[in-house]
């Protein structure tokens, strides 16, 4: 890794995304692994995610939202994540809502929990969807407001894992803007995470409680394929969001 070399070193760690299975994609073995350590772990899902199907006569918006907070729980429980917050906005919405109030609902959450690292989406938004754009944009705004010591880490892909995904990227049309996911060289990850037998078990036992958004996405990739695809998570450091102090060690370890 090129700035943390443990997982302990993040610290309490605060993951702020857009829907509900974020998290858990790009974010699954990180949380487990600091749970494991004892760390303290917040995880905020500004919407239920609602209109994530391209069914909905059999998914109306009520019960998809219902059964997502259900399929979270359930996802949480695995990794070991008994911290999940919902922002109970419109998925879909986020761009169009009032930015201020956005980010100041996340100042709260901020506060309240006391991070030393936040894991969120980068201003590119990982496939370009403008919920997730906007989520990153308000964690900057935020963490400003607030004056917070946390990191900010932007998920993101390496070189290496975008060599190998991104034709299937393009074959499935992943991408909500037609572009591709960001890359970043493997020498400026701030984390490189690479799951592998029991830890990538778990994700995709947490994923696969997912089964609304994941199922179809296991199907199209095929079983091996899609372990691989994620068995890696990787961050790059913010340079928006600079730490306005980072004198205090990490409280990672214990109950807070």
């Amino acid at each position: 890794m090129h700035d943390i070399h443990s997982i302990d070193e993040l610290g309490t760690i605060l993951g702020v995304w857009a829907h509900p299975d974020d998290e858990t994609y790009l974010s699954g073995g990180l949380m487990a692994a600091a749970a494991d350590n004892g760390q303290r772990i917040a995880v905020v899902s500004a919407t239920a995610g609602e209109h994530g199907t391209d069914d909905p006569h059999t998914w109306p918006p009520e019960r998809l939202a219902r059964v997502r907070r259900w399929e979270a729980v359930a996802a949480m429980r695995v990794l070991g994540v008994d911290d999940h917050r919902w922002l109970g906005l419109g998925d879909g919405t986020l761009a169009d809502h009032d930015p201020i109030d956005g980010a100041e609902r996340i100042a709260k959450v901020l506060v309240d929990v006391d991070p030393d690292t936040i894991v969120t989406f980068g201003p590119d938004g990982i496939t370009g969807h403008p919920d997730h754009r906007t989520i990153s944009a308000w964690v900057d705004e935020a963490h400003r407001m607030t004056g917070s010591a946390a990191r900010v880490l932007y998920a993101t892909e390496s070189e290496s894992h975008a060599e190998r995904f991104t034709p299937l990227y393009e074959r499935l049309g992943m991408s909500m803007d037609g572009t591709s996911p960001p890359v970043t060289a493997t020498r400026d990850l701030a984390v490189d995470i690479r799951l592998s037998g029991s830890a990538l078990d778990r994700k995709l036992v947490a994923l696969r409680a997912m089964a609304t958004q994941t199922a179809p996405t296991v199907a199209a990739f095929g079983i091996e394929d899609y372990a691989a695809w994620v068995a890696q998570e990787a961050f790059v450091l913010s340079t928006q969001a600079v730490p306005g102090n980072r004198s205090r060690p990490p409280r990672g370890h214990g109950p807070r």
